[in-house]
């Protein structure tokens, strides 16, 4: 077989980027919810301020607003899902369906963020909403294996940069280390709320081993990145994606790296890059000019994620394909961000290597080799047919 041939026999169809197995290190739970259960949970709260009633509808309008350009429509759609989600029983019900949804798209690990700090209005404390969002993940995980499928879920709770509790929230993701909770994340606007107002919380974590990433270089520049880096100490970038502007592609095709992209794609940063989201923040104009391209071939530990898969208008699997049509990449390619991934993630090395070794590499091997099964079949039939 040539050399073409293989190339074009591991672009991966629309069913085996499905199957394939994928690892997700960015994935907000309130920007993840089924429209149907934001409706269900608001009639069962007495939630009055939903802008449409029908799950279809109110899909779609989460999509518009998000797609809008108006910020302030962007920032509605979360004042919405969060809402819902001040129960102990809708914070189970939502965790557990972002599980079953994440394992049904062939996510195999996963670490979901939220922020307990928004979803204390309706008398729950920030305790009770972790242990509640804990109970929806297992029981998630629980019907996932039930349905034939796997994923094993850890959460990341996330403080608010505009607000004053990340120190609160770092000792809380510290206490649950070992029930469920793999690390701590800071997200909101990033200009004028820099990482460093939040240097306690992140010194905090440090001197307890534990791990944490930080929304940086999402809206805002190469500032937010080397501060997230060089002042907190960070151990993964939440999109990073604008280490692009320390980046000179010359016309010849030539690449010069600054220092800062030099010390990130040196370090090994993961960077959690998010292309559809990115494209709604105005990041890239498509994804054919998405910087994960460059990123891709600079060999920077670049990952792919979902940010809000209900904002956004999709997965995991959704991701991929727009990569696969805007870059021809292959089943390697995707085994690549894969692997990435799960060497970035938050759980023990030897979970990781395990999860490599033992489910991804194994099922990337065997997508790649069903084009052996598809050539017999062909050849068989054709055999036939002239006999």
């Amino acid at each position: 077989m040539t050399s073409q041939t293989a190339q074009k026999a591991t672009i991966p169809s629309s069913d085996q980027i499905r199957r394939a197995p994928k690892v997700l290190l960015h994935d907000h739970l309130d920007g993840g919810l089924r429209p149907g259960t934001i409706v269900e949970l608001a009639r069962e709260t007495g939630y009055t301020q939903l802008p449409e009633t029908d799950p279809d509808k109110l899909g779609v309008w989460f999509r518009e607003a998000a797609d809008s350009g108006s910020l302030e429509r962007y920032l509605e759609t979360f004042s919405h899902t969060v809402a819902v989600m001040q129960t102990r029983e809708a914070l189970v019900r939502v965790a557990a369906e972002c599980a079953e949804d994440l394992a049904e798209d062939g996510v195999v690990y996963a670490e979901v963020r939220y922020a307990p700090e928004q979803h204390l209005e309706g008398g729950l404390s920030l305790t009770e909403v972790v242990e509640a969002a804990n109970e929806g993940f297992r029981e998630g995980e629980r019907i996932a294996r039930e349905n034939g499928h796997r994923i094993r879920v850890g959460a990341l709770l996330t403080a608010m940069r505009h607000a004053a509790r990340s120190l609160e929230i770092a000792e809380l993701a510290n206490r649950y280390r070992d029930l469920g909770v793999v690390g701590f994340d800071i997200a909101g606007a990033e200009a004028g709320h820099p990482p460093t107002r939040h240097l306690d919380a992140f010194e905090y974590l440090k001197r307890e081993n534990n791990h944490f990433t930080i929304h940086a270089g999402e809206a805002f520049g190469l500032p937010s990145i080397w501060q997230a880096l060089q002042w907190c100490g960070a151990d993964r970038l939440g999109h990073g994606v604008r280490i692009i502007d320390d980046i000179q592609v010359h016309s010849d095709g030539s690449v010069k790296l600054g220092r800062l992209a030099s010390y990130v794609r040196d370090k090994r940063i993961p960077l959690e890059l998010c292309p559809s989201s990115n494209l709604q923040t105005g990041a890239a104009d498509s994804y054919a000019a998405h910087p994960i391209g460059l990123l891709r071939r600079l060999h920077f530990r670049a990952t792919v994620n979902t940010d809000n898969r209900l904002m956004s208008h999709t997965t995991m699997s959704r991701e991929f394909e727009h990569l696969v049509e805007a870059f021809g990449y292959t089943l390697d390619d995707m085994q690549w961000f894969s692997v990435n991934a799960m060497k970035s993630s938050f759980i023990p090395f030897d979970e990781r290597l395990a999860m490599i070794n033992d489910v991804i590499k194994p099922g990337y091997a065997e997508l790649k080799s069903e084009w052996l099964f598809r050539q017999a079949t062909s050849t068989s039939d054709s055999a036939a047919e002239e006999g």
